[in-house]
C-alpha cells in the first residue's frame, strides 16, 4: 500500500522505516528542512522506561499550586491564553489525578515503553546506526532526606512493573557518576535505573531517515500541510502548498499539531503543547561531566552526557504554541547544571532552545485506527516521544499491514476517550 505520513519527527520517522520493512511504499512529508528538526531537535536525550509515568497522579493538583505560586525554578508555568483547548486539556489532566487512573496509565506507559526499548535495541543490532547513544542508566538524584523518605513510593511502582532498579547512598551515587564527589554534599541519596539508555535524539532521526530514505522511503521537507480533505468516509487527499497528496493510508504524526489538522474533520483528540527547553553545553572536563544521565529531581532537570556535549532539559510552561526562549527558564537549566557539575563545561557557550511536547491527560500517546477507515494516529506521546518511538513506529506497521502487534494495544487508541 502506499502510505503517506504527516510528520519527519522522532515518532513519524520511526513510523516510515517500519512501515517501509514491512513492504509499504511510503512517503513522509514535513515543513521543516529535514528530518528531527522540531521537538525531536534538543530534548534531554533520554530513553527512559523506567521513567514512564504520567504526569496526571493524586498529588500533581497540591504539588502544581506550590510550583506555580512559590518556587524561584519552578518546574511548571501556567501562561492563560484565551485558547479554550488548554483549558478543556486541564480539566482532563485533573480528571486524571486519582490513584486508579494514575496505576492504569502508568501500568499503558510502562508496557509500550519496554517494548519500545526492546525495539530500538534489535534496531541498533540489524542497522548499527550511532547517535551518541549510552546504555549506562538514569540516576535520579535526591537532594534532601524528605525525598529519600519518599523514594518508596517511587520503588513500590518500579517492584510492581519489574523494573530494575538501584536504591543509593550519597557514596553509591559518586560511585555510579564520579563526577558528583565535587558536589557530594549537596547529595542525600539516589535512585538509578540500570536499564534506562541515553542518545542523541536529533541525531537518531537523521539516522533512521537516512537508512529508510535508502530503503525507498521518499522525504518531502519544507513542505508545509495545510489541511486533510475527507470524502465517503476516508481522507481523499493531504492538502500542502506544494499541491494535493494522495494515498491509501494516512498517519497522522505532527505532534502537538495534530489536533490542528484533525479538528475540522471532527475529531478531538486531547493531545496539547507542554513547552519544555534545554541547553546544550560543550564539555571542557570530561571527567567532571556526567557519565550518563542525572536526573536533579528537585528541578525535574535531566542532565545527560551526550558525546562531547552536557544536554540539560526540562521545563514545563502551559502557554499554548507560544515558542517564545524565556531568560528566566534558562536560569534554572544553567543552575542545575552549574550546582551539579561545575567544572564540567561553560555556561556562557551553551545554545538554548525550546520544543512543543504533544502531552495527553493520561500520559498515554494515541496510537491506532480514527473513524475515517484509512487515517490513522500516531501522536501525543509528550516528554517520551523518543523513549516510545520505535515500539510505536512497529505498533502502528503491524496494525496497517494486518499483523497483531506484539503488545495489547487496544487501550492505546482514541477510543478511550
Amino acid at each position: 500500500m502506499k502510505v503517506l505520513i504527516l510528520g519527519a519527527g522522532v515518532v513519524g520517522t520511526a513510523s516510515a522505516h517500519y512501515l517501509s520493512r514491512a513492504g509499504h511504499e511510503v512517503t513522509v512529508v514535513d515543513c521543516k528542512p529535514g528530518a528531527g528538526e522540531d521537538t525531536s531537535f534538543g530534548n534531554s536525550g533520554q530513553v527512559s522506561p523506567g521513567y514512564s509515568a504520567p504526569w496526571s497522579g493524586p498529588g500533581l493538583p497540591l504539588l502544581a499550586a506550590k510550583w506555580i505560586l512559590t518556587e524561584k525554578h519552578s518546574p511548571l508555568i501556567l501562561r492563560p491564553t484565551l485558547d479554550i483547548w488548554m483549558y478543556a486539556w486541564l480539566l482532563k489532566l485533573l480528571q486524571n489525578c486519582t490513584a486508579e487512573h494514575y496505576a492504569r496509565n502508568k501500568g499503558r506507559m510502562v508496557r509500550l515503553a519496554e517494548y519500545s526499548r526492546d525495539c530500538l535495541a534489535r534496531l541498533r543490532a540489524d542497522t548499527g546506526i550511532a547517535y551518541d547513544q549510552r546504555t549506562q542508566g538514569t540516576l535520579q538524584l535526591l537532594r534532601t532526606q524528605k525525598q529519600v523518605d519518599a523514594i518508596g513510593r517511587d520503588i513500590a511502582v518500579l517492584k510492581t512493573y519489574g523494573v530494575a532498579y538501584e536504591q543509593l547512598d550519597r557514596a553509591g551515587c559518586v560511585a555510579a557518576e564520579p563526577a558528583l564527589a565535587l558536589t557530594q554534599d549537596k547529595i542525600a541519596g539516589g535512585l538509578r535505573l540500570p536499564g534506562d539508555e541515553t542518545g542523541d535524539c536529533h541525531l537518531f532521526t537523521k539516522a533512521l531517515a537516512a537508512i529508510a530514505e535508502a530503503n525507498g522511503v521518499n522525504f518531502l521537507y519544507s513542505t508545509r500541510i495545510k489541511r486533510l480533505v475527507a470524502e465517503g468516509g476516508r481522507i481523499a487527499a493531504v492538502v500542502t502548498e506544494a499541491g494535493e497528496l494522495k494515498a491509501d493510508v494516512i498517519v497522522m504524526s505532527l505532534g502537538s499539531y495534530s489536533p490542528l489538522l484533525l479538528r475540522p474533520l471532527g475529531i478531538h483528540i486531547p493531545v496539547y503543547p507542554v513547552k519544555g527547553y534545554s541547553i546544550t553545553v560543550p564539555i571542557e572536563n570530561p571527567q567532571a561531566a556526567p557519565v550518563s544521565t542525572v536526573m536533579d529531581e528537585t528541578y525535574k532537570i535531566a542532565i545527560t552526557r551526550l558525546g562531547n556535549r552536557i544536554r540539560a532539559g526540562g521545563r514545563a510552561e502551559i502557554c499554548g504554541y507560544d515558542k517564545t526562549l524565556r531568560p528566566s527558564r534558562r536560569a534554572a537549566l544553567n543552575h542545575s547544571v552549574g550546582d551539579l557539575f561545575p567544572l564540567g563545561g561553560n555556561l556562557d557557550t551553551a545554545s538554548y532552545w525550546t520544543g512543543l511536547r504533544p502531552m495527553t491527560p493520561d500520559g498515554t500517546p494515541v496510537i491506532g485506527p480514527t473513524p475515517y477507515a484509512n487515517l490513522y494516529l500516531n501522536t501525543g506521546h509528550g516528554t517520551l516521544g523518543w523513549t516510545m518511538s520505535c515500539g510505536s513506529g512497529r505498533i502502528l506497521a503491524d496494525m496497517i499491514s494486518g499483523r497483531k502487534p506484539e503488545i495489547e494495544t487496544a487501550d492505546l487508541a482514541m477510543s478511550r476517550y
